[in-house]
């Protein structure tokens, strides 16, 4: 035998490349998952070049919304902390930063009070506010639980309503105060026009990129948050509060920290919504809207971002989707015609998918997995 094939017998044998371990990156390049992502991603990167004003204000209403809903997720879905006044914070956003970046002036017979500060900082600050807010009842939180603190937070509701309608000097009263345009890296987010690639840009299309990377922020923060020691920390108070409490975690501490987390999500909703709007009106911030969104976590998914996120589409779209076809739909009229309304038919809508989902799909359109389940 010559000394070749004496070497050929001794090598190994050639083995196949060893697959990417679980969690790396190129394992998770080889889900179908990942690659929908990427495609939704890049899909709502190019939208505002093609869509018109009404899909582009009914998208960032959209994403406002979902912002809003991981942030009452987090709270509810995640701790089990049932809370009725998520619009109360939402409120304290979008006219905290009214005053913060507002000047003094008079709109509507009211003079208006304002700080003037730059625009940037008072959408931080506001952000900040609408924490304060939640840490201020976080005492109250950290201590009652179930049916006991979606009375307490609903108190926040009226408390909220008389103080819009009757502080004129800050939040002009029942028709509202306008909203100071945002401006971030010499970028004015207003109807200036700014020509992208040949196309004009306008508020719509500019906010667009703004609530597009606070969505992500948001949600890439919350799944960190879930995924990590204190989300499994608030998994388990929600499950077992008493066991918790025996294993070590500082019940009180966590529950009054994810309230004020989800009080700054909200803060940041609201923010988003004003900047929409351009406009905020007391009215808006009332009892149906903190409804709506317990109606987005329920549909979506509770416990889940993602879930929070399709929820929040769902019930945030159905209502624009429906005045917007009203007249090439059965049994919907536009508003003010005297049949059945937009707004009340999506109510119905929605009121009807959260039976179903509690009926059906207990886990939500989404159907988070447990975590010792198989993927």
């Amino acid at each position: 035998m010559s000394e070749t094939t004496t070497q050929a017998a001794a090598a190994p044998p050639p083995t196949a490349a060893a697959p990417p371990a679980p969690g790396t990156f190129g394992e998770r390049l080889r889900r179908p998952r990942s690659w929908l992502w990427l495609a939704g991603s890049v899909l709502l990167m190019v939208l505002p070049f093609y869509l018109d004003r009404f899909w582009l204000q009914a998208g960032l209403f959209a994403m406002a919304a979902a912002i809003g809903a991981i942030g009452l997720n987090l709270l509810t879905g995640s701790t089990g902390q049932l809370s009725m006044g998520h619009a109360f914070f939402l409120a304290v956003g979008a006219y905290g930063y009214c005053v913060l970046a507002g000047e003094s002036s008079t709109e509507n017979g009211h003079t208006l009070s304002g700080l003037g500060l730059p625009s940037w900082l008072a959408a931080v600050l506001a952000v900040l506010l609408a924490g304060a807010a939640g840490g201020l009842f976080s005492p109250i939180a950290s201590r009652l639980r179930g049916a006991y603190l979606g009375i307490a937070t609903l108190a926040l509701i009226f408390i909220g309503q008389h103080l819009l309608f009757n502080a004129s000097s800050l939040t002009g009263g029942f028709n509202g105060r306008s909203v100071p345009p945002l401006s971030l890296f010499g970028i004015t987010f207003d109807d200036t026009e700014l020509v992208v690639a040949a196309v004009p840009f306008h508020s719509s299309e500019k906010l667009w990129y703004l609530a597009l990377a606070a969505l992500l922020a948001s949600a890439l923060f919350a799944r960190g948050v879930l995924r990590s020691r204190p989300g499994r920390a608030l998994n388990a108070i929600r499950d077992h509060r008493i066991a918790a409490g025996v294993m070590g975690v500082p019940v009180a501490r966590y529950r009054a920290g994810v309230f004020v987390l989800s009080s700054m999500y909200a803060g940041l909703a609201g923010v988003l919504l004003a900047l929409v709007f351009q406009r905020t009106v007391p009215e808006y911030f009332g009892m149906v809207l903190s409804l709506e969104y317990l109606a987005m976590i329920v549909i979506g998914g509770l416990g889940s971002v993602a879930g929070a996120v399709v929820g929040a589409a769902f019930v945030s779209l159905l209502p624009q989707v429906l005045t917007h076809y009203s007249d090439s739909l059965p049994l919907v009229s536009a508003p003010g015609t005297g049949g059945l309304a937009p707004g009340e038919a999506s109510r119905y809508l929605y009121g009807a998918a959260v039976v179903a989902v509690v009926l059906f799909l207990p886990g939500g359109l989404t159907r988070p997995k447990n975590p010792g389940e198989k993927k």
